[in-house]
């Protein structure tokens, strides 16, 4: 995220930045289980609904 505010000419990160890159930070990192591969689940997803549960500053 740092990166990414940088390459946006600014010295400082905002909750964009952060939801900017962690699709594609984040999506090697997760390893689905069973259960989430039997419902069809994608990391993708799983990213997506944490992003959305957790409040922003």
């Amino acid at each position: 995220a740092r990166t990414y505010a940088f390459i946006k000419r600014r010295g400082y990160v905002v909750p964009e930045d952060i939801r900017a890159v962690c699709h594609d930070v984040l999506r090697h990192r997760i390893g689905l289980t069973y259960e989430a591969e039997a419902n069809n689940l994608t990391s993708e997803e799983i990213i997506s609904e944490i992003l959305n549960k957790v409040e922003v500053p």
